[in-house]
């Protein structure tokens, strides 16, 4: 092959790949259901409640650097789940804006934070409908989990886990699923979010992703 052969020439060296025939094409949304799955016992237990939520500095899916104390005056739901496009993280994430409005009314920011890249959250997010931010915990590999005691390092991602954080940044209720496969009960959820309803300002500042 010349060394003075052009961008133009080299692509037409490339074998073309002809688009699937529609019989074969899925609906991406629906990509979760055949996916492999997921399990796992339960390695790491998460930081105890009554501490202070570390700091982090993470982007969402448009590269905006989204830190902890932004949120500080208002209570947190701060969402580790594995990986974007898997099984139960599809299922649980989806329900999470589903249900949204519980978390709302009661002046809770919602975040999910995962080791995936912006690119994937930015993808996966539209085909799930997904505008609550989406933090990625990339670069360093999964340095924020393993700051709140949720990293799996064997899988190289993050356990399942929620964290609800009060107005002055103090952890009050955690939940780290005792395997990858099970997702935490959510009517447990709604009922801890009251834990720290009474730290929520009349009108919370809302982050959300478009």
């Amino acid at each position: 092959m010349s060394a003075d052969l052009n961008a133009a020439e080299l692509l037409d060296t490339v074998d073309r790949i002809e688009p699937a025939a529609p019989e074969d094409t899925r609906d991406v949304r629906d990509l979760h259901l055949s996916a492999p799955p997921m399990d796992g016992e339960r390695v790491a237990d998460g930081l105890p409640v009554g501490t202070q939520a570390p700091d982090f500095a993470l982007p969402d899916k448009d590269g905006r650097i989204v830190r902890l104390s932004d949120f500080r005056g208002a209570p947190l739901a701060l969402v580790f789940y594995p990986l974007d496009w898997s099984p139960g993280c599809s299922v649980q994430l989806e329900l999470y804006q589903q249900e949204y409005d519980e978390f709302a009314s009661r002046g809770v920011q919602l975040i999910g934070v995962s080791v995936d890249s912006i690119y994937s959250h930015g993808a996966w997010a539209a085909v799930r409908g997904i505008r609550y931010p989406l933090l990625s915990d990339f670069h360093p590999h999964g340095e924020t989990a393993k700051r709140y005691r949720v990293w799996r390092e064997a899988d190289g991602h993050s356990e399942r886990a929620v964290y609800l954080v009060d107005a002055d940044g103090v952890i009050r209720w955690v939940h780290v699923s005792p395997r990858l496969r099970q997702l935490p009960d959510f009517d447990e959820l709604v009922a801890a979010l009251d834990t720290v309803r009474a730290t929520a300002p009349s009108s919370p500042a809302e982050v959300t992703t478009s």
